[in-house]
């Protein structure tokens, strides 16, 4: 069942739905095609599992592709996700061909005939050298690009410059040596989801215990894909700076995204490193795709959450966790900043100082007013800006721009 923008009355109010519906009267009957390269499992999926459903409610068509690819083909693309994100890649032949091909064997079948098309991310990005161009097409980008790669750059944007606006999360990824147009659109959460809609304490209760989740400590927790650029290496060692001031417990919460194989090969770093710890219970590491209502109770119940990213393009868990009116520690990178306004809706740190960061924590799990305080200002902050409704707001106003 899909929620409609009538629902969303009593958190927005009826002029954002009114403006919205103003926005589409100039689409009405036009088709718009998102493209990325995996359903379930990360941030992209879930924002267009929400977005896909209101657009069509709001008259304008929408739909979804996922681009097939093999576990080489995702092998590739997360090489090039690390190198965008400022580390190396090595640009051997073979590689790109398999990226490639990869994009011409799914354009051979694939449905795209649509008034525009919206590309997510680098995995799909060539798509657009094998169709026949007869529509605006749109390049999302939702992770850092402050500092990619100088030669996988040079190599994307062989693709990049044949579309007709690249959508990037903040400014600084931004790019003045591309001559396309660019666009900031930042990413937003849905509160009717089921990871962020109100659970009472007997539903919260049960869908901890089926996890086995004890709450006989406080819980400081992070929510996240097992990726180096999460550390979830460094939230342990936090933690056990933590532990030593608090009795706390650690959950590390992150799902296996099917287009990011590094998952398995971090989340068995980690394992390993914390071994006597999650033997004892101490650490909880959970790495499968849990329910979205388990990690919304698994939020709601932990008394601070961590988001250590050494980069990140937007960090949706960060705003997630505000919704809840839980206090995040979030490190000072990518667009965390943007969400949070620190000391007042939350804390930045810097994410290679790990005593700061267990300072901030430990002031949090003894301050449970300074707790209610943060929570109660990121809540309202998330409302204004960074809600479902904005995001479809804010695509319409690109599709107006190039239709």
């Amino acid at each position: 069942m899909f929620n409609t923008l009538e629902d969303y009355r009593g958190i927005i109010g009826d002029d954002v739905i009114a403006g919205i519906h103003a926005k589409a009267r100039r689409l009405l009957g036009r088709r718009v095609l998102h493209v990325n390269s995996t359903y379930q499992g990360g941030g992209v999926a879930e924002l267009l599992a929400s977005l896909v459903p209101l657009t069509n409610d709001a008259g304008v068509d929408a739909d979804w592709r996922i681009l097939l690819g093999t576990y080489d083909f995702f092998d590739v693309t997360k090489r090039f996700h690390n190198a965008l994100q400022g580390g190396t890649v090595e640009l051997d032949e073979r590689a790109l061909e398999f990226y490639e091909e990869t994009n011409r064997a799914f354009a051979g079948w694939a449905q795209l005939d649509r008034d525009v098309v919206i590309v997510h991310d680098p995995q799909p990005l060539p798509l657009i050298r094998y169709f026949k161009k007869r529509q605006p097409w749109v390049w999302r980008c939702h992770i850092d690009l402050s500092d990619p790669d100088p030669r996988l750059w040079h190599y994307l944007k062989g693709f990049i410059l044949r579309y007709d606006v690249m959508l990037v999360s903040h400014p600084d990824y931004l790019h003045e040596d591309l001559p396309v147009p660019q666009r900031i659109v930042h990413p937003a959460i849905d509160p009717l989801a089921a990871k962020n809609i109100a659970l009472d304490d007997e539903e919260l209760a049960r869908i901890l215990a089926r996890e086995n989740i004890p709450l006989d400590k406080p819980l400081m927790t992070q929510v996240s894909r097992f990726d180096p650029w999460k550390d979830p290496l460094g939230v342990v060692e936090v933690f056990k700076k933590v532990r030593e001031e608090v009795d706390c417990r650690l959950v590390l919460c992150g799902s296996m995204a099917s287009d990011d194989p590094e998952g398995f090969v971090i989340y068995e770093q980690v394992a390993q490193s914390a071994r006597e710890l999650i033997d004892s219970g101490d650490v909880i590491v959970i790495a499968k795709d849990s329910p979205s209502l388990f990690i919304n109770a698994l939020q709601r119940v932990s008394s601070v959450i961590l988001q250590k990213s050494t980069r990140e393009g937007f960090g949706l868990t960060v705003a997630e966790a505000m919704w809840k009116g839980k206090p995040v520690v979030a490190s000072h990178v990518g667009g965390i900043p943007l969400q949070i306004t620190h000391g007042k809706t939350g804390f930045l740190v810097d994410p290679r100082d790990l005593d700061d960061v267990a300072r901030v924590v430990i002031e949090l799990l003894r301050d449970p007013e300074l707790r209610d305080t943060i929570g109660a200002q990121a809540r309202e902050a998330v409302r204004e800006k960074f809600l479902i409704t904005r995001l479809l707001s804010d695509y319409l106003d690109v599709l107006n721009d190039v239709l």
